[in-house]
Parts: C-alpha cells; sequence; structure tokens
C-alpha cells in the first residue's frame, strides 16, 4: 500500500507543468537567447513584472503568449493562481522587467511555492546587470557579495554601509540615479576616499558607461557630471583589506612605491607578507591615488 501512495505521488508530480525562469535583455535585445524565446513562445502564460513593458518586447519577437502580472503588490494572490495552473499541466514562465528574475525584482514567493507544490522549476539564463557589470569593473572577483539596493533613508543606508566597511569582499549595489550622489557621499566617510570602485550604467544599451577611480574622485564626479546619475547604475567596491594586510602591507608598500613601478612593487610585498595579491594591488592604487588628489 505504501508503495502505490508513492508511485501516485510520481504520477500527480509528472502531471504539473514546469516554472521557467526567464532572463531577458537589460538593454541590448539580440541578447535574449534563441532558447528563451522558445520557451516564451511555448509557454501557457508568462508572468511579467509590467505587462506593458514586456507587452513591447513579446511583440518584437513575435511571441503572442498571454501575460498576466506579477509584481510586489500582488504577487501573493497571483502566486496561487499560477501554482494552480502549473499542477493543471501549463508552463509558466516568469520574467521580470530586464535581467535575471528574482535579482532585486519579484517572483520569490512564485518559485518557493511551485518547489513546495512539487512543480518543476528550470532556470532559462541570460542577462543579469550585477554579473555584466562585475565582468568588466576591474575589481577583483572571486569572492564577492550582491547587496542589491540600500535604503532609500539616509540614517539606514548609512547604518547598511557602516556594517560592511570591514567586509574583504567586493561589494557591488544597485542604485537609483536620483540617489548616486548622496550614496556615494555616505560611502567615502563609511569605506573612505580611497577605496577603489566602479560605476556602470545602462548596461549594454546605447549610452553604456564605466566609471572606475577611488570612491573619492566618483563622488566628486557625481556631483558636476549629470550623465553619471541617469540610467540603470551598478556600483562595485573593492572589499576591505583584511587586519593583517592593512598593517604588514601598506607600510611597505609605501616604501616600495617610493622606489619602484607599482606592479613590480606589488609583488614584493605579497611574496615579503604572503598577503592576497589583490588586496594589496588595491591598496596599492589607493597609495597612488592618495599622491595625486
Amino acid at each position: 500500500m505504501r508503495g502505490l501512495r508513492q508511485r501516485a505521488v510520481i504520477i500527480v508530480a509528472k502531471s504539473s507543468g514546469t516554472l521557467y525562469v526567464v532572463a531577458t535583455p537589460i538593454g541590448n535585445r539580440a541578447d535574449l537567447s534563441p532558447r528563451a524565446r522558445d520557451v516564451l513562445a511555448a509557454a501557457a502564460c508568462i508572468a511579467a513584472e509590467d505587462t506593458r513593458h514586456s507587452a513591447a518586447l513579446l511583440r518584437e519577437l513575435g511571441v503572442s503568449t498571454p501575460i498576466v502580472s506579477l509584481h510586489e503588490h500582488n504577487e501573493a494572490l497571483r502566486t496561487a493562481e499560477l501554482i494552480a495552473r502549473l499542477g493543471a499541466g501549463d508552463d509558466v514562465a516568469l520574467i521580470s522587467d530586464a535581467g535575471t528574475p528574482l535579482i532585486s525584482d519579484p517572483g520569490f514567493r512564485l518559485v518557493k511555492a511551485a518547489h513546495a507544490a512539487g512543480v518543476e522549476v528550470c532556470a532559462v539564463p541570460g542577462p543579469a546587470a550585477v554579473v555584466a557589470a562585475l565582468s568588466i569593473a576591474g575589481i577583483a572577483t572571486d569572492r564577492f557579495i550582491f547587496e542589491g539596493f540600500l535604503p532609500e533613508r539616509a540614517a539606514p543606508r548609512r547604518e547598511r554601509l557602516a556594517a560592511l566597511a570591514a567586509e574583504t569582499r567586493t561589494l557591488v549595489f544597485y542604485e537609483a540615479p536620483h540617489r548616486l550622489v548622496a550614496t556615494l557621499a555616505d560611502m567615502v566617510s563609511a569605506f573612505g576616499a580611497g577605496r577603489q570602485a566602479a560605476i556602470a550604467r545602462e548596461m549594454t544599451k546605447m549610452h553604456e558607461t564605466l566609471y572606475r577611480a577611488t570612491l573619492g574622485k566618483l563622488a566628486a564626479q557625481s556631483a558636476t557630471d549629470p550623465d553619471m546619475t541617469r540610467g540603470e547604475i551598478v556600483i562595485v567596491v573593492a572589499g576591505a583589506a583584511s587586519r593583517f594586510e592593512s598593517e604588514q602591507g601598506e607600510p611597505l608598500l609605501r616604501v616600495l612605491l617610493a622606489e619602484l613601478p607599482l606592479k613590480q612593487a606589488v609583488d614584493l610585498a605579497v611574496k615579503a607578507t604572503g598577503a592576497q595579491r589583490n588586496a594589496l594591488y588595491q591598496k596599492a592604487l589607493a597609495i597612488k591615488a592618495e599622491k595625486n588628489d
């Protein structure tokens, strides 16, 4: 009897549909994969963050699949409806306005509920602004953390940044353009003006721009350059040096940089202290920046 019940569960699970989590372009429409288009065209319905925005993309692709909205205000209610459809055998595709769903976008409740209901969840990977920006920032990528959007209000934002000040992994943030100047100023206060950083705006779009400098220089530029505060923005900040690296590497680096080119100075400091090369390299850049300010 127990074996029969187990077999029945397996049959029910196989009769349900599949929830596809589909990445869509963050700018350049050519970044949509052929597989993503096929999944969107074959699904019974598409759950989209903004149906009007997504309808334009689907028309361009020649996809006529029905769309339903799924955003932060209706996700709890919509999830129940979509799980019912999946349980009845319909395939559902989940998309956000741009990039990979759930990455600072709605969809977590639906995916969690699908797993709980025994529905298969399948990723159709593609663009994600956090990864795209990190890949071109020229800042250590071996270990990083993604913080999403910082709090909108100044006090909670500064509190969060202060908690991250000693984090040695690379930090990645999303930020709204109208808050960039204030956020960079707060980062200078929390992390120091000499910390290396990069700002990627309008990734894969016509006006894509990457700014690379110390936080101090980027903060100063953002206050006078209106182009920096336009469009979608990703901020990448180098992690803090470890206590050992700060105590052992910095004094030696300052001596070596006074006599040698940056790369040679870093190589010698790594050999002498055993510290991580990436951390010492970032520290050397910050020392150089101090001298140039």
